[in-house]
């Protein structure tokens, strides 16, 4: 007499990998310190970054139509001077606005990420 028995067993990586990732999609996320923590060290300096790029990009496109005033309508070449300087500014305040936009986020926030750091090193 011959015993057949036999054991077969997959495993794949891939597939388990595959089935926690799905699986993470529909599980209710709890609020890890963690996370939060790094999301508001994020946010510190998002609202900093976007005011910054903002009043950047409308200083160039106003230096842009300085330029343009001087080298194409030459009858308006004094303003469009005024105007290159207005832009030439606005250009040059985007990264002093960041720093100050930053600090007094951080200023903001600091009693707060201090709270959650005291938590994690415990």
């Amino acid at each position: 007499m011959e015993n057949k028995e036999t054991f077969s067993y997959t495993y794949s990586a891939k597939e388990q990998e595959e089935i926690k990732k799905i699986r993470e999609k529909y599980v209710p996320k709890e609020a890890d310190k963690m996370e939060q923590l790094r999301r508001l060290d994020e946010s510190v300096t998002r609202k900093g970054t976007v005011i910054s790029l903002v009043v950047g990009i409308i200083g160039a496109l106003i230096l842009g139509t300085g330029m343009s005033m001087c080298m194409v309508w030459t009858e308006l070449f004094v303003l469009g001077i005024i105007v290159g300087i207005v832009g030439i500014a606005m250009v040059a305040a985007a990264y002093p606005l960041y720093s100050y936009v930053t600090k007094k986020e951080r200023e903001k926030i600091a009693p707060e990420i201090i709270r959650l750091t005291d938590e994690l090193m415990k």
